[in-house]
């Protein structure tokens, strides 16, 4: 079975060692000092356990290569054995005691962890969307006035709030993985009880969505340090970006799943569908991913020696939390913290109130509401990612963090700023949703902002750092979405609460470009 195939781009005489091909970096084999690009297909697990079983690493044994221009391929059998040499190719019998290795993936370690963060991000998302479109029947059923209505909403964030500090804390000390599967199975738990509790009481319904928020409140923190942990510097905004894109996309799957099964399932439908799949995702969770890749059973010492090459900063933790007066003197830490209370105030009023706005403001059917609404988180899905790859080539390009930080967020900042203002002047459904789909897509360069630089100003204790940036972007989102219910139920319209939004964005942003910076502070 053929396992791994090794395009040479030019024509060379040369030596190469087994040991030395094989404990190749992931991207280029290492020949006479020279590097040559080759297509790797080779699972990093079953690389791993081949050379253990036949001592690749002690090996002597050489292949003399004369005149290669086409390929040179390993092949599994039995025993290590060079059964064929010839100008145009060479083939390596290489095997275990079980006659060898099953051909597997392409992907190493870090992607996969990426894949997972990016699935249980959409996961969290999609189980908040759940009740802002479940919210329109029930507010009809009981007959809940906008302000209450506005109550129910901003639920789920009274124990988001209690959450986010003590998260970000226990992340610190006990690792991303362990924090967040614990939240995962909790929220699952919450999003499974919810009907229950619509059907009992309000009190019910309540209690049962702050105990959601209280879960939930430890995701963002765990994926961040995660990020920090598993890819080098130069990776990490796309990495970020890509969990990131996955947890917008929890917005579109939930506001295009959820009145389809509401109107053919009922209100339970939704809830059981996206619990299960949390608790689904924990089985591939709790046995495939480790806090830190040094600590991973599966990655490859080339992939590893990758991650640790290329980090800038050293992380030695104690386990212990640092002075809140220190980390609250200096101007950046307060640069991040109004950065995130201005993201998450003009996040939520649009997550919550985006249906009702499309309802209420052009007289659109529930369905037509969430189409319209998830058209601007699914373009943001795509944008975050685009954001974080070009902060990632800024970074190789040698330009400084600082700068880079300060560009990303500008435009995360001004840009939904001045689209949010134009939405005061929409006249049609149509118009409305493309001035949404600009602004929220400007919104998530905001990832490249913020959001990461709290692994670069305080890596030590980012966790803390971003539960208590989060506590502050939690009482923003439980100030506007509460104040937008009264703001629309006292004028009558949106445009006022979007106005105030849009002045707040670029307030904020003024702020960040004086005091931020991309230097380690702590």
């Amino acid at each position: 079975m053929e396992v791994k195939s090794l395009l040479l781009q030019q024509k060379l005489t040369t030596t190469v060692t087994t040991s030395r091909l094989l404990n190749s970096e992931p991207n280029y084999l290492t020949v006479k000092q020279k590097r040559l690009l080759f297509n790797q297909t080779t699972h990093q697990t079953s690389v791993k356990s081949w050379k253990r079983r036949l001592s690749f690493s002690t090996s002597s044994t050489t292949i003399t290569c004369t005149n290669i221009k086409q390929s040179l391929r390993l092949r599994q059998r039995g025993g290590l054995t060079v059964v064929n040499s010839t100008a145009d190719e060479i083939w390596i019998d290489g095997g275990g005691d079980d006659g060898g290795v099953a051909a597997a993936s392409v992907l190493p370690e870090r992607f996969k962890v990426a894949i997972l963060m990016a699935f249980v991000m959409c996961l969290c998302n999609a189980d908040r969307v759940v009740m802002s479109v479940a919210v329109v029947p029930l507010a009809v059923k009981y007959g809940w006035s906008s302000s209450f209505l506005g109550v129910v909403q901003s639920s789920f964030l009274w124990g988001y709030i209690c959450s986010s500090m003590i998260g970000g804390a226990l992340v610190d000390r006990y690792g991303g993985k362990r924090v967040m599967a614990w939240g995962v199975a909790l929220w699952s738990f919450a999003t499974l009880l919810t009907p229950w509790a619509a059907n009992h009481s309000t009190v019910a319904l309540l209690a049962v969505r702050a105990f959601f928020g209280l879960a939930e409140g430890v995701a963002l923190p765990s994926m961040t340090t995660l990020s920090s942990r598993w890819f080098p510097s130069t990776e990490r905004a796309s990495a970020v970006g890509f969990s990131m894109a996955g947890f917008h996309m929890g917005n579109v799957v939930g506001l295009l799943l959820t009145p389809i099964m509401l109107s053919t399932i009922g209100i339970s439908g939704p809830f059981i569908l996206f619990s299960s799949l949390g608790l689904l995702w924990l089985t591939f969770w709790v046995s495939g991913v480790t806090s830190d890749p040094q600590n991973c059973r599966f990655i490859s010492k080339a992939e590893l020696r990758l991650i640790q090459a290329g980090k800038t900063d050293s992380v030695i933790s104690n386990g212990q939390l640092p002075p809140l007066r220190l980390l609250l003197s200096k101007f950046p830490t307060w640069a991040i913290i109004f950065a995130n209370f201005t993201n998450n105030w003009g996040y939520f009023v649009l997550l919550s109130w985006m249906p009702i706005y499309f309802k209420t403001v052009f007289n659109v059917n529930l369905k037509q509401a969430a189409w319209f609404s998830a058209i601007p988180w699914a373009t943001m899905a795509f944008s975050g990612y685009i954001a974080g790859t070009a902060s990632d080539n800024m970074i190789k390009a040698g330009y400084s963090l600082t700068l880079i930080r300060k560009i990303m967020q500008s435009i995360g900042f001004i840009g939904p700023g001045v689209a949010l203002y134009c939405l005061n002047y929409a006249n049609s459904p149509a118009a409305a949703a493309i001035l949404l789909t600009i602004g929220l897509s400007l919104s998530s360069f905001s990832q490249a902002g913020f959001l990461l630089n709290m692994q670069e100003i305080a890596p030590q204790y980012a966790g803390f750092l971003h539960g208590i940036a989060n506590s502050a972007g939690t009482l923003a989102a439980i100030i506007s979405t509460i104040g937008t219910g009264y703001f629309v139920q006292w004028l009558g319209s949106f445009q006022a609460f979007l106005t105030v939004t849009a002045g707040l964005y670029f307030v904020t942003a003024a702020f960040w470009n004086l005091y931020a910076t991309g230097e380690r502070v702590f």
